[in-house]
């Protein structure tokens, strides 16, 4: 099969690495790709939205499958429009139709879909800037601290959790009012602080059957003891050691089958990924959010740990046939550490020589921001690279991840050394 994954990021590089090491694979196409995928497949100059410059190359390089990696494709309905062109209509895409991807493109959806479907979740209410003086009388009912998330898609900056009453009058008010987060918040949902743990359970699904793939947990915060601005992801653990069988059941029963049975009742076609943001509430699940494709970095220690042959997994997800496939899954614990630039989640520079590649022992690295020139590999993101090595145990994993990230260099390279300090 010739195969197309959208996207630059570690995401797509593991998915990448994954299906080469298929059987079934003919030709990998990657659009557009980093300096880590160039190495499994070829890149595309393609950007994740330009829908007909990706319809031109599904047709000349006779693309059997597309693998939509981020959110912003879904959520624009990349995969109707395949559906709805008479030449590319066959071609499996993997990923939700763009009714379903507002799961994950409006928070106000999501809830409403939870609410309807019995699926624990936060209490919450929905409000615009017509209705800003009920969302303060919504806030003084609540106890801090106080969560406001942007309906939209926000490139994950669009929540925020504050101790302030009047803080967090002043946010509503400048997301609704004065645009914060752009479209985005022009409806902003305010829900109760749930206290706990939190964890991610991925699933894949083809609009009946279901698979739960490993569950992981990561770091958003930027510094230690999860500490100062959210970021895209500073590392992550597989499996999440509290989420023990008794635990994952409820998982099951309270949230997976009923979302899944919720897109079917509510006739919302879905194939592809769901990630559901979990959190433990003494001893309880509850989701915080959906996403509708894999995380980053969750997806760095989730897929290596997946033995299945990931393209025959793909096909029964297009077949309707996904209870008639087996998924193996590797034992051992998989932890990834993410080098980023110094300056990230602001302000950084990009194109630093990235040094000590070759250096690397017993271990992953998927390439999350970074592209290649005259040979060299230069940084080109905020994250730069992921570092995923295997252990018997949690700090056997991480010990491995940190010796090898020892021997990469880059300026102004930056690494949180505490993953995994809460579990």
């Amino acid at each position: 099969m010739n195969i197309l994954i959208l996207g630059s990021g570690g995401r797509e590089h593991t998915f990448a690495w994954k299906i080469a090491q298929s059987k079934q694979l003919n030709q990998l196409y990657i659009a557009p790709g980093n300096a880590g995928t160039s190495g499994l497949g070829v890149n595309l100059p393609i950007a994740v939205n330009d829908f007909d410059s990706i319809k031109a190359a599904v047709l000349e390089h006779q693309i059997d499958m597309v693998i939509v990696g981020p959110e912003d494709p879904l959520v624009n309905g990349i995969h109707d429009y395949f559906l709805d062109d008479r030449e590319i209509a066959h071609i499996p895409v993997i990923g939700p139709q763009k009714e379903a991807a507002q799961l994950e493109g409006s928070k106000e959806f999501a809830k409403a879909f939870m609410w309807r479907h019995n699926i624990p979740t936060a209490a919450y209410q929905s409000f615009t800037k017509d209705t800003l003086e009920d969302g303060y009388a919504f806030l003084e009912t609540l106890s801090p601290p106080y969560v406001l998330k942007a309906d939209g898609l926000a490139a994950g900056k669009g929540v925020l959790i504050l101790q302030d009453l009047n803080e967090a009058k002043q946010e509503l008010k400048a997301m609704l009012q004065d645009a914060k987060f752009g479209a985005a918040s022009a409806t902003v949902v305010i829900e109760e602080f749930l206290d706990g743990i939190e964890l991610s359970c991925f699933v894949l699904t083809d609009g009946r059957n279901f698979k739960i793939l490993p569950t992981a947990k990561d770091y958003k915060r930027i510094g230690e003891g999860d500490t100062g601005l959210n970021t895209g992801g500073m590392g992550a653990i597989s499996p999440v050691p509290f989420a023990d069988e008794s635990f994952m059941d409820k998982v099951r029963r309270q949230i997976v089958i009923p979302t899944v049975r919720g897109l079917e009742a509510d006739q919302l076609p879905y194939k592809g990924f769901i990630f559901i943001g979990l959190i433990n509430v003494g001893g309880n699940p509850k989701v915080i959010e959906y996403n509708v494709r894999m995380g980053d970095p969750e997806t760095e220690v989730v897929l290596p740990r997946l033995k299945s042959d990931m393209i025959s997994l793909l096909l029964a997800v297009h077949e309707g046939k996904l209870d008639e496939v087996e998924l193996e899954i590797d034992k051992r614990t998989a932890t990834t550490v993410m080098a980023v630039s110094g300056g990230y989640p602001e302000a950084y520079n990009k194109g630093y020589a990235i040094h000590g590649l070759e250096n690397i022992e017993d271990a992953l690295v998927f390439h999350a921001g970074t592209r290649s020139e005259s040979g060299q590999v230069l940084t080109n993101g905020g994250r730069v690279l992921a570092v995923t090595c295997f252990g018997e145990n949690q700090q056997q994993a991480l010990a491995k991840s940190y010796e090898n990230l020892a021997n990469i260099d880059f300026e102004k390279m930056y690494y949180r050394k505490d993953i995994g300090f809460d579990l």
